[in-house]
């Protein structure tokens, strides 16, 4: 039983107690006063009846007639005279009636009253006695009335009573009931803070749980904040601030072999005679040189994109070694349009710096997923180095190979992905998550597409950007959910499956209403779903994420965040989710065995995850060395190309 229903109970309970035992005395001292009332009455009209008989010396008729009148007043049980020597003179005893209240009334509270018994005399001669015993059915009427009288205010003040102690209930219900959701929102690994009641004690807990909610954000800011300083020195380059090129190789690897991997643009720039320009101006010039060159391959909101705005914010930019840079936009993008507006930006801003010979070299080439990551570096290096060579400010494109199949514009694609949902030509394919110890945790299910009933399956990122662009990611993650819950239907081992939802389903509420309904249908199985989102899309929509977290724990799936650790200063933002895992982006798990920076970050990771009762999971694992790595810094389980089973239907 609940402490509500308890508090409720002990106050009904203590009231009808109360109540009840007023309404008992008050009963009680009413029959005893009406007691002694009609055994007065009964011993004055005695007194007066024998007085009265006295003093006319009656005889037998005279008697008889004197208690007929009395008695046939309504007002006695019986009426008796008797002789001196006892015998019955005259006898008037009333029938029995109606007593004036409910017999059960009667029964319960018998009213004992004494009869009244006066001598009648002649001088010192007796004469005789007489005795009368008023009758009781007024007093019944009289205290059945009381009574019920009693009755109707006791339930009035009880309705009054139970009214005022639903409001203190309620009052207390609402900040209890909030310490108690704060509770469990730490349990769910959610750190939220409510405000203070004004209810003393209450005020106390809340102020305490509030305390304790912020001396864990404190701590996990601080443990964030010391951990970013970490990831940015083990990645970052420490003069201009990109990243360095290790972590821009892990990076540009994932965009050309990710599963999910949309293709993308690879710029390489070379800053025109550096060993010159820190000759003549010095180091101090040349480092701010160096700096202002980062400040604008790094500055995304001037590049501009296929849509005639701004380039997309996960762009990544990185100082390669001492004079050249480079620059990675995901998804097909207009390159050679960002590549004269950057190189038209590069020459403004070191014109300071250049004493009339050209700023930068710039070669670029655009690649889809799947591209070898050597034939794409050296390519678009040759295009750097023939640029170079003709001693210009100038930009030349690498021929890349290209799918010349794929559908070439928004309307085809439109088409063929509608056709492909509306035929079904949708698969899931697996891909193990094992723990520590090589068991199995969930498997990975990606879609797959084709385009036509005989065609190839085409992976997620060749038609999800597209989708995205089209509106058309929430029908393709909808069907892809369809097919785990099937899947889960149709499957006796407790196995999850897991699938990734793009950030534009996310961030639609009616996505979560078919969602929720799709998870209804399916409520057996629900709880062997695992449903992630990528880091970028958590961030952007943090909120509909939030709503999302709500609605899948409510169905006891498992939710989690994938590609965790590129926008790792906003981590702030994550710690009321409630996440159940995390998986690691493959670019810090990229040769791991040797990077003691990323080391040290990934244990820190693990380490805060763990504090809130989060698993962390890497990605991308290529090797043993990587995955031995892996345990020492307390990760909990991997996923890549060295723990890959299987890519077969599901």
């Amino acid at each position: 039983m609940s402490m509500y229903r308890q508090l409720w109970l002990a106050i009904v309970l203590s009231m009808l107690l109360a109540l009840g035992g007023s309404l008992f005395a008050t009963l009680l001292s009413a029959r005893a006063y009406l007691e002694q009332q009609l055994s007065m009455k009964n011993a004055d009209n005695a007194a007066a009846l024998a007085l009265s008989l006295s003093q006319q010396a009656p005889d037998a008729v005279t008697l008889e007639l004197t208690v007929a009148a009395l008695f046939d007043s309504g007002h006695y049980e019986y009426i008796r005279i008797l002789d001196p020597n006892g015998r019955i003179m005259v006898d008037r005893v009333a029938a029995t009636g109606d007593a004036g209240a409910p017999e059960w009334f009667v029964r319960r509270l018998p009213i004992a009253d004494e009869p009244g018994v006066a001598q009648i005399t002649n001088g010192w001669k007796q004469l005789g006695s007489v005795s009368l015993l008023s009758h009781s059915r007024f007093a019944y009427q009289a205290l059945w009335t009381s009574t019920q009288e009693m009755v109707a205010a006791l339930a009035l003040a009880s309705f009054i009573g139970g009214y005022l102690g639903s409001l203190i209930l309620r009052r207390l219900r609402r900040p209890l009931q909030a310490v108690i959701d704060q509770a469990v929102a730490i349990t769910n690994r959610r750190f939220v803070t409510i405000p203070e009641p004004k209810v003393p004690e209450l005020r106390k807990l809340a102020s305490a749980m509030n305390a304790t909610v912020l001396r864990l954000k404190s701590m996990f800011e601080e443990e964030a904040a010391r951990l970013e300083a970490v990831r940015r020195e083990a990645n970052f380059d420490p003069l201009t601030g990109l990243a360095n090129r290790d972590f821009f190789i892990a990076q540009l690897r994932s965009s050309v072999q990710g599963e999910d991997s949309t293709g993308g643009t690879l710029f390489l720039i070379r800053v025109a005679d550096l060993v010159g320009i820190n000759k003549r101006l010095g180091r101090a010039a040349t480092d701010d040189l160096l700096r202002r060159v980062a400040e604008t391959i790094g500055a995304p909101q001037g590049l501009p994109s296929v849509a005639g705005g701004t380039a997309q914010v996960d762009a990544l930019a990185a100082r390669m070694n001492g004079a050249d840079f480079a620059l990675l936009l995901p998804g097909r993008q207009a390159g050679r349009e960002v590549a004269e507006a950057l190189l038209e930006s590069l020459v403004a801003s070191m014109e300071a710096y250049v004493d009339g010979g050209p700023s930068a070299y710039i070669g670029m080439g655009t690649f889809k997923q799947g591209t070898g990551l050597r034939v794409l570096l050296s390519q678009v290096d040759a295009a750097l180095i023939a640029t170079e060579a003709e001693g210009l400010n100038a930009v030349r494109e690498a021929v890349v190979a290209t799918d010349d199949e794929m559908p070439t514009d928004g309307a085809e694609w439109g088409r063929i992905i509608e056709q492909a949902l509306e035929q079904r030509w949708l698969r899931l394919v697996s891909f193990p998550v094992v723990d520590m110890e090589g068991g199995l945790l969930h498997v990975e299910c990606p879609l797959r597409l084709k385009f036509d009933a005989d065609g190839d399956w085409q992976p997620a990122g060749s038609f999800l950007p597209i989708a995205q662009r089209l509106g058309l990611a929430p029908q393709l993650d909808f069907a892809a959910l369809e097919l785990a819950l099937e899947s889960l239907e149709g499957q006796d081992v407790p196995t999850g499956l897991a699938i990734n939802l793009a950030a534009s389903s996310i961030a639609g509420a009616n996505f979560r209403r078919k969602l929720d309904m799709l998870l209804h249908r399916h409520r057996k199985v629900a709880s062997r779903l695992w449903v992630e989102v990528a880091e970028t899309g958590v961030l952007k929509h943090v909120d509909a994420f939030h709503e999302l977290c709500t609605l899948l724990r409510s169905h006891g799936c498992r939710v989690g965040v994938e590609h965790f650790g590129r926008q790792f200063s906003q981590i702030g933002q994550l710690h009321d989710l409630g996440l159940e895992y995390i998986k690691v982006d493959a670019s810090f798990i990229r040769h791991l065995d040797t990077n003691p920076g990323n080391q040290a970050f990934l244990k820190g990771v693990s380490s805060i995850a763990h504090s809130i009762g989060t698993l962390v999971i890497a990605e991308g694992v290529a090797n043993e060395a990587e995955f031995a790595a892996l345990g020492g810094l307390g990760f909990d389980g991997a996923t890549g190309p060295w723990v890959k089973l299987a890519d077969a239907p599901v």
